[in-house]
């Protein structure tokens, strides 16, 4: 038996009417269903992740966007890797030269500051090489190693492993012997290394706030513009890796450079402090 479908014309309008409802609605759903069964995959610093603030923002940009995010804590070098690679579809890291570098390359686009902290030197409460009585990093870091004095390196090509470089490099010291340990370890368990081994290390403020109560480590040198910890956000570029999910990563980055997104990063608290500033450095504000 033959049915016969009638044409849109010989339909009531009432009934095109509740069709093209129904039509909208299945597109609508199917539209949404898809956006949350987006993955979008972070690669970020040990550093950001130790410190809680991707635990605390995170769930409250799913919540908003229905995008889920994995987030993958490696170095700074390791998740420009991961990145220039296609493996992840953003990066959120801590290495302005590095970054730019890559950025110039064609690896990434739209690298937008979104926070910073800064470096501290951390040591024992006994300060036995009297880093608190230098008068700049620099000097700081030659006390350490003329004295002999152990420092424990992460020395995994990380923001805070490059900045590390740098400041031995401002020091003038090239920094060799048993005193100078690399443990290939991220921020947090190389502060748990540090202070079990009573050594002097360099970290994030943040990190270190966030384990600080069970650490017996002290700040000795602190606030200097070389010590200025900015991190950025910057999308893997869809011309060289078609398959990221660019739109979602680009409502990540436009979520924490909003003004919600930003005020909820300044709010960020952990044991009394504050972790992040959100925004760029004022001294890096003239020369962006």
């Amino acid at each position: 038996m033959l049915i016969a479908h009638p044409s849109p014309s010989v339909l009531g309008p009432a009934l095109r009417l509740s069709l093209f409802a129904c039509l909208a609605a299945a597109l609508a759903l199917g539209a949404g269903a898809a956006q949350a069964q987006t993955a979008l995959r972070l690669a970020t610093t040990t550093s950001t992740q130790n410190s809680g603030v991707l635990d605390d923002l995170l769930p409250r940009f799913e919540s908003e966007r229905g995008i889920k995010v994995h987030v993958i804590a490696v170095g700074t070098g390791k998740a420009l890797e991961l990145g220039a690679q296609g493996d992840v579809d953003m990066v959120m890291v801590h290495a302005p030269d590095l970054e730019l570098d890559y950025v110039g390359k064609g690896a990434f686009i739209e690298r937008t500051p979104v926070m910073f902290n800064e470096f501290v030197i951390l040591g024992p409460p006994a300060d036995p090489a009297r880093v608190r009585e230098s008068g700049n990093i620099a000097e700081a870091m030659r006390r350490i190693a003329l004295g002999r004095a152990p420092f424990i390196s992460r020395g995994d090509r990380s923001g805070t492993h490059i900045k590390e470089q740098e400041l031995w490099k401002a020091a003038g010291i090239e920094p060799v012997g048993s005193w100078y340990q690399q443990v290939g370890q991220g921020m947090g368990a190389t502060l748990r290394i540090a202070h079990e081994r009573q050594s002097y290390t360099l970290s994030d403020d943040g990190t270190y706030f966030a384990f600080e109560s069970g650490l017996e480590l002290k700040i000795l040198s602190r606030r200097e513009p070389l010590l200025v910890n900015p991190y950025a956000v910057m999308l893997v570029n869809p011309a060289r890796h078609p398959h990221v999910h660019a739109r979602a990563a680009r409502e990540l980055v436009q979520w924490l450079a909003s003004e919600h997104g930003q005020s909820l990063i300044g709010d960020y608290v952990k044991h009394g402090h504050r972790l992040f500033t959100p925004g760029l450095p004022p001294e890096m504000r003239t020369a962006r």
